[in-house]
């Protein structure tokens, strides 16, 4: 099993579609990269503690391509819009990946350079390495699944899911 530490937003979205991923057994949505230990959502929301949300995305290499769990990330936000994903705006929205090693990191490198076409603009996901991981509150948890007449799923994640699986249909659980 692998992990990868991913930043695109809010991380409701992320963790929505990731859920619903073949070969992904776990998402946990997260804070990490900043300096207050133990943040939780309202200090990380306040701009100040440096954490970005993030989603925790453990998957099966055997069953889904490490590189097939990247590619879904860059369609699934706007990877060219520093500290912003459309409404929400704030360094912890910003677009990253935090690795856990140097391979991690040459394979998030070569994320960035392969879905570079695909953007009219320059893509500015951070790299950077990882610190602790502080899971989200529970409430933050498979948000989707537990809340889906919500109005941010409905104007925000269903978008969003449909996209994936217009891309990546053979990934994903009905």
């Amino acid at each position: 099993m692998k992990t990868f530490i991913l930043g695109g937003g809010c991380f409701w979205c992320l963790d929505a579609v990731y859920q619903k991923t073949k070969g992904v057994s776990s998402v946990v949505s997260g804070y990490i990269g900043g300096h207050l230990p133990n943040p939780d959502y309202y200090s990380v929301c306040s701009g100040m503690t440096g954490h970005a949300e993030v989603v925790a995305v453990t998957f099966d290499e055997n069953t889904i391509p490490a590189e097939t769990v990247l590619d879904m990330f860059f369609a699934l936000h706007d990877p060219t819009t520093p500290n912003r994903q459309g409404y929400d705006v704030g360094t912890q929205y910003r677009s990253s990946m935090f690795y856990v090693d140097d391979d991690e990191k040459v394979l998030f490198e070569d994320a960035i350079v392969r879905n570079q076409s695909l953007w009219d603009r320059p893509i500015v996901t951070e790299v950077t390495r990882a610190s602790e991981f502080y899971p989200a509150e529970e409430f933050h948890q498979n948000y989707y699944a537990k809340n889906p007449q919500a109005g941010y799923c409905h104007v925000i994640i269903n978008p969003k899911l449909a996209k994936a699986r217009k891309y990546y249909s053979a990934w994903l659980d009905s």
